[in-house]
């Protein structure tokens, strides 16, 4: 029995791994890693698999640098900019996706936060579609909020906020200097504070090394994040990341299960980057990953389809997750 397994054991035991575990997993045989992984989730997680979606609410103009980013206003990348879209284009997005067996829709909006008239105008649209669709659950994304704003958020009908980490703590000043990663982790513990549920994960492929994907899991992992969003860096032209190279499957699936082994319970969620993977993830959803944006993304390619995503994870043997199902 190979190392994997050791750890394996030792994790469905309760064990907490360490980070010198982490480095051991990185280097492990694939097969044995994605098998243990997956048993990992398997156990602690089931065989549903979550689908998610997003509307790029607002787009381009952002005032942060972050480096992998097309909305920055400090790149130019020619992305599309456009303020609030209608309620009417967000209620078809989320209505068909829902059709289409969505668990959850989230409206993503570029800038550091909300304006105070960009908030009341998306809580009015929350509150609607809590009403008009109320088999869809609502999630947000809008940067770096105060507790004022998620209490109306909340208020609204939004159960989950998104809030990455993007990367570790020591590697954050590498990606973004406009803001800090500790003002990050603050939004995410208010969003604790008045009771919303919290989505926070990452970009891999940033330049960053396999430590630094090590710490931000266990940084989420003391922030007990139950959803985690890997997205795997698509380089855009114009920005500080667009010679990057891309991501070997290998790695990206490797991280994946290690993420699985930091943190057994969470939802590991594939996001951008899936077109980097075969069929468009399949692999992932057999060495740990029980998540995925399904269909477009921001500003890259996401999946092939929700109705692909749904075929491939019955093909999988796995099942998708129904609305209401925590997590």
């Amino acid at each position: 029995m190979g190392l994997s397994h050791e750890i394996k054991e030792k994790v469905l035991q309760g064990y907490i791994i360490t980070k010198e575990d982490a480095f051991q997993l990185y280097s492990e045989p694939e097969a044995e890693l994605y098998t243990c992984a997956n048993i990992l989730r398997e156990k602690f997680t089931g065989i549903k698999v979550d689908l998610c979606s997003i509307i790029n609410g607002k787009s381009g103009s952002c005032s942060e640098n972050c480096s992998y980013c097309a909305q920055s206003k400090h790149y130019k990348t020619g992305v599309k900019e456009y303020p609030l879209v209608s309620y009417e284009e967000v209620y078809e997005k989320a209505k068909k996706d829902e059709e289409d067996g969505i668990d959850r829709f989230s409206i993503v909006t570029s800038g550091r936060d909300l304006s105070k008239d960009d908030l009341e105008i998306v809580t009015d649209y929350y509150s609607a579609l809590n009403k008009e669709l109320p088999n869809i659950s609502l999630c947000a994304s809008h940067g770096i909020l105060n507790k004022t704003s998620l209490i109306k958020l909340k208020k609204s009908g939004v159960k989950r906020y998104h809030h990455n980490v993007e990367t570790s703590k020591n590697y954050y000043s590498k990606i973004c200097t406009t803001h800090t990663y500790d003002e990050r982790i603050h939004t995410i513990k208010l969003c604790r504070e008045v009771g919303i549920e919290v989505c926070s994960g990452g970009i891999i492929g940033l330049g960053e090394s396999r430590e630094d994907r090590i710490n931000m899991a266990m940084e989420l992992r003391e922030l007990d994040i139950l959803s985690i969003p890997i997205n795997a860096l698509m380089p855009i032209k114009g920005t500080p990341l667009e010679n990057e190279s891309l991501l070997k499957e290998e790695e990206i699936l490797r991280t994946i299960a290690v993420f699985r082994f930091i943190n057994p319970r969470a939802n590991i969620r594939l996001a951008a980057g899936r077109n980097l993977l075969t069929n468009y993830g399949e692999k992932a959803f057999m060495a740990g990953a029980n998540g995925t944006i399904s269909g477009s993304l921001l500003t890259t390619c996401g999946s092939g389809g929700t109705c692909n995503d749904r075929n491939m994870i019955k093909e999988l043997g796995l099942e998708v997750k129904e609305k209401g199902t925590k997590f």
